[in-house]
């Protein structure tokens, strides 16, 4: 087998991110329709991923937010996105790019995306956090509750098909 110059992977994974950045968009205009809400994982890590210093320190390698019922001021960019979540009660503006998200999920329309950054690293787990109490989440339930923005109830992975990148990368 040849050697993949063209490098495929890569362009799915861009064209991936785009769909991220579209339904972003959408979301930026017209809020989310009916059920729909976002579970959005990006690494803290990251460059150009700006959230408070004591959210880095908790969550050193991944973290999960959600766009459901309490978000504001969700500006949209070419390279990422800027949102403000609470955080047991106090507001905090946070900006990621879009290079920073490794998983993309609407579980009211069954999808998700999720991306691998380095085929020799291994992927540490994400956590699905509360916004309102900084607390991390585990559970198995369908779906997020109608009056929270994410609670203990809340899917740690939701169901449905998840497209990786794995498929389209040389072994």
């Amino acid at each position: 087998m040849t050697e993949d110059m063209m490098r495929y992977d890569l362009m799915v994974e861009g064209a991936l991110r785009a769909v991220v950045r579209e339904a972003m968009v959408r979301v930026a205009a017209e809020g989310l329709p009916g059920e729909h809400h976002l579970y959005i994982t990006f690494r803290t890590h990251e460059s150009n991923v700006q959230i408070p210093d004591y959210l880095t320190e908790r969550y050193p390698d991944e973290m999960t937010i959600v766009l459901q019922h309490q978000y504001e001021s969700l500006e949209v960019h070419e390279d990422g996105f800027s949102v403000s979540l609470n955080f047991n009660n106090v507001q905090e503006r946070l900006n990621i790019p879009f290079d920073a998200v490794s998983a993309f999920a609407d579980p009211s329309a069954n999808f998700g995306l999720q991306f691998k950054f380095d085929e020799a690293e291994e992927a540490a787990p994400g956590q699905f956090v509360s916004p309102d109490s900084d607390t991390p989440v585990e559970g198995q339930n369908d779906s997020a509750p109608e009056d929270t923005e994410l609670t203990a109830d809340a899917p740690a992975k939701p169901n449905g098909n998840v497209v990786t990148l794995d498929t389209f990368r040389k072994k």
